[in-house]
Formats: C-alpha cells, structure tokens, sequence
C-alpha cells in the first residue's frame, strides 16, 4: 500500500494521478504502516513508518542535508535523462551535490535526486514536484517541441521503478486490456463531405491548385506518384461535371473507410450545422472554420457506417463554449443518426481550461479534442484515457496521430517514408506501455487531391501485426472508465491479501483486465540502462467479476524493452 502527504489543494491531482498509475494507495494516515510513502516537505522523512519514502520537490526542504548535501542549484523548466530517454520537467527543479545518480538534468549533468539506504529502509529524493507536473500536463500540455515524448508516462515509469527496485512487490492493473498489447481508436473528422457544395470560395480554388500546379510540385518532391498525378488532373477536369450533377463528387466517398478499415469499426464525428464559424471568444471565429455541408447533406451515408459498427459523434463548433448549444448541436446529430451523441471532437480542435465543465454539462460523456494541430504527440504526455481537473465524469481521448499534420506543407510536411517513421515510435511506446493510439485520418484524405489513401491502409497492417484492439472512441472510452472502478480492498480477515474489485459487472463488448504483481529488483538496477527497462512481473486475466482475490500463484513472465 502506498500513502500519500498531499496538501488539500493537491488532492485532485493525486487522485487523477493514481486513476493512470491504477495500484493500491491512499492518503496518509499514522494510524497504517506503508510500504511506501510519497510526500512534498517531510520535516523528518526518517520518522515515517514505510520502507520507501520519495520525497519529491522543487525547492530546498528540509531532508536536503549533509552527506548527501544540500540544494546546489535551483531553476525552473528543464529536460533531464532517464535511463538514456528524456524527461521534460515544466515546473520548478533543482539539482545536488555530484552523486551516483539515475536522474540528471540534460544540460549541467548534475544529479536532480539522491538515495540513502540504511538498513531496510530507503529514502529517495527527487528534485521536481509530481504533482504540480502532472497538473501542468493534463492541464496545459506540452509545447510542441516535447510532442513525440509521452511525459507523464515516464513519470510513472520511474515512480514504479522506485518502488519495486526497493525490494517492494506491486500490484498494478496496467492500462492494458487482457488480450490484447494496446487500443486503438480510428477516428474520421468530416470537415469537407461533399465537394459539390464549395462554389467559387476558398475550398475550391485550393483544390483546383492542388490537384494542378501543387501535384507538380508534390511529384518533384517525390510526395506523389505519376499514377496520383494523373488521378489529381482527372479529378480537376470532373469538376463542372460534378457541379452539373454528371460525375460523382469525389469527396463524398468517405464511406469508403469501412471498405478499407475492413471491419475494424472506427468513429466518424460530424458537422451539425453549416456555414457557422462559432464562437472562440467574445468575438466572431474565422469565416473559414463555418462548413459548407452540415449532417443532414450526410444522412443517407450513415446507415452503412452503422451497420459496420462505426461510431457517428459530433464535430463540435460551439459545444466547447456553451452548454446549452453543445446539447442543441449533439441532438442534430442525434436527430440523423438515429443513435445518442456521447462523445465530441471540436472542430480545429478549440478548447480551454473551462471547455471539459462545459462539454460535461451539455451532456457528452467523452471528448477528444485534446491533440495537436501542427504535429504528432502526446499532448497531455500519456496514451491513456484521463480526466481533465474542471470535470466530474467527463474522460478525454487524446489525438495523436493525425493525417494533416503529417502531411501539410505549413506542418510536417513529410514524405510517406518519414511519417511512417514518425508514427512508429507511438507503436513502440503503446505495444511496451499500453494505453491507446487515437488516430485521426479525415474525410476527404482517402480522395484527390490529397490520395493519402494508401498510406493509410500501410498504418492499418503495421496495427494488425501488433495484434491491437481496434474499437469506436465510446468503446475505449469505457474500457478505462470501468479501470478507474476497479479499487483495492484489503479484507479483514486476510491482512496479507488484496482484493481487487470492479464498481460494476464487466461489459461483454471489451475486454477484461490485466491483474500485474510486479517482482521486487534491486537499486542497483535504477543505475543501468538495461536493468531499469527490464520489467518482471506475474500476470493473470480477469473480466465480468465483481471481486478477484490477488491469485495464490501466476505464470511468471519477464519484459525487456529493446
């Protein structure tokens, strides 16, 4: 059992924080005995009752003595190394005397924590603030420059590593789902579904340039092949026939996904009204976010995409800004598809701090705006579903992954070979860690002028090989809403035994979870590269069960990150 000192104003953020590393824990109280201990200012650190106590802040305190040394320097915002990856910290720092050290920040090599071991006891300090870290990144998020590196789950990482090189077995239920290494969400945003509908304004004439004089310079480049060359003028030379109703609109095909997602049941969010830019303030959006199709110019498309187990939610204009339109834009929706709008995805991505409040008020149980415009990452520095601090119930799916970043000359602007490199790192950490890719590829990307189409279908067989769970943004969303149910017990008539226990009956529909004991190692470990990424743990399965007793016995399994 972990105990944690928080201050009041803390709380939240521990318990959000303990929803992401799901193993058993509590706040302090003298009245127990931990085996292990998290606190900020601990006057006397030696006093606590734990094998482990972590001491983590950003300034001087009062543990910071003589031999391991006081304070040496202090600043704010940095990147330090751990176990050779790096670790952006947002907050205040500091660092200490030269020591052997697991943790030193990148640019004066200094060590940023110590240990002392007497006994059986260990202390460990570390020279940042977890928790106001972790409250930065689900509440701010990272810059761009820190994009590809998934922070917070480091910071997991290392506090689990603390733990069990301690010599402390932990239990865990990882963000895995039994049976599979990982989730991943295939989302649609369906921002410009019929071509017929743009007449002489800006969507037009960009097409026109792109399919042209732009598909030129993208065959120059290498970005496009002669076969999409020629497809791109073809589709230029449709363009009165399509007006005159003789040639079918080549964006209205963005049904074709099921074609290629082939069975693999994806989420489509959608426009609920047209030629309406939104609010992002107290002034009038850009005249260029209004849409020239709404759902009901859609309609007849969403059947097929029902039938194939598609999810259909809303592309969100005023939703992030007002409850009382969020709910009048999810009942659009609602009105066409025949089915209730649970989740949004606002449209250029708006948000802020109030958005989560506002968009759980108008009734959503989900949102996935939290993304990248101008790149690929973790904006949030996690792969796992959370929940955001001005919210009760309503999680958020991170973006990741999306087709315009990659690809978009005022972006990336990436050749297919580089973006496949530059997804491949999201399936690493996902296949090591667990969590879910959310992958956003738009409507009008599988047609001219953007032919992204095959690229696509190679992300889609690079996924099968790594056996994922393909599944609707709700259907994730709900595998980790019955994760944060699950609570540790400890039953009073067995004190060496937990009890792990689901809030409510486990859904047929998604997999179960994963019950992870994690071996002890030793501190020596924290020092070597090799040893730090080796994991050892006891594995079992469980779902539908409203109370798992931690097994006698497990089938011993070893990780090693390569």
């Amino acid at each position: 059992m972990i105990g944690v000192i928080a201050s009041p104003e803390e709380e939240p953020i521990v318990r959000e924080f303990f929803e992401l590393f799901k193993v058993p824990w509590e706040f302090y109280t003298d009245k127990r005995k931990y085996e292990v201990v998290l606190c900020g200012d601990c006057p006397n650190p030696d006093g606590l009752n734990a094998k482990l106590v972590v001491l983590y802040s950003g300034h001087e305190t009062a543990s910071d003595v003589k031999p391991k040394g006081p304070v040496q320097t202090q600043g704010r915002e940095t990147t330090l190394t751990l176990a050779g990856k790096r670790l952006p910290i947002y907050g205040d720092f500091v660092t200490f005397p030269e020591s052997f050290t697991f943790l030193r920040e990148s640019t004066s090599d200094k060590p940023v924590a110590w240990i002392r071991q007497t006994n059986d006891r260990v202390l460990v300090r570390v020279g940042y603030d977890l928790f106001r870290e972790i409250r930065f990144l689900i509440t701010n998020g990272q810059p761009q420059k820190n994009a590809a590196i998934p922070t917070l789950d480091r910071h997991i990482q290392l506090l689990r590593e603390l733990i069990t090189s301690s010599g402390i077995p932990l239990l865990e239920i990882p963000p895995v789902p039994a049976g599979y290494p990982f989730i991943v969400c295939l989302t649609h945003d369906l921002d410009h579904a019929r071509l017929s509908r743009h007449k002489l304004d800006p969507p037009m004439f960009g097409f026109l340039f792109r399919a042209t004089l732009g598909s030129v310079s993208r065959a120059a480049r290498g970005r496009l092949s002669l076969k999409g060359l020629v497809s791109n003028w073809v589709a230029a030379a449709k363009l009165p026939f399509i007006y005159l109703g003789l040639a079918d609109d080549i964006w209205y095909s963005f049904d074709r996904y099921v074609d290629l997602e082939k069975g693999k049941p994806s989420t489509f969010f959608v426009v609920p009204f047209e030629k309406r830019p939104g609010h992002p303030s107290k002034r009038a959006a850009p005249r260029s976010r209004a849409t020239r199709y709404d759902v009901s110019h859609v309609a007849e498309k969403l059947p097929r995409l029902r039938a194939a187990g598609c999810e259909i939610g809303l592309h969100g204009i005023d939703a992030w800004f007002q409850a009382s339109l969020g709910r009048a834009e999810a009942a659009r929706i609602s009105e066409f598809s025949k089915t209730t709008t649970s989740g949004v995805r606002m449209h250029w991505l708006f948000n802020n701090e109030k958005s989560p409040g506002i968009i759980e008020e108008a009734g959503f149980s989900y949102d996935s705006t939290v993304g990248y415009n101008e790149t690929v990452g973790y904006h949030a520095g996690t792969s796992q579903v959370f929940k955001q601090l001005s919210a009760r119930n309503l999680l958020e799916l991170p973006m990741h992954v999306m087709d315009t970043a990659l690809f978009y000359p005022a972006h990336l602007d990436l050749s297919e070979k580089d973006a496949f490199s530059e997804i491949l790192p999201f399936l690493d950490n996902a296949t090591y860690d667990g969590g879910v890719v959310t992958i956003n590829w738009h409507d009008r990307s599988i047609a001219p002028e953007r032919q992204w189409g095959n690229f696509y279908v190679r992300v889609l067989q690079e996924l099968d090989t790594r056996a994922a769970w393909f599944c609707t943004a709700s259907n994730a969303v709900s595998w980790f809403r019955m994760r944060r149910s699950i609570s540790f017990d400890r039953p009073t008539c067995k004190d060496n035994e937990l009890r792990v226990t689901l809030a409510a009956p486990g859904d047929a529909s998604i997999p179960g979870f994963r019950l992870r004991r994690h071996q002890p190692a030793m501190l020596s470990d924290l020092f070597q590269p090799a040893g730090f990424a080796r994991r050892r743990y006891d594995e079992t399965f469980f779902t539908g069960s409203l109370d798992v007793p931690l097994p006698d016995s497990l089938t011993s399994q070893n990780e090693t990150r390569n």
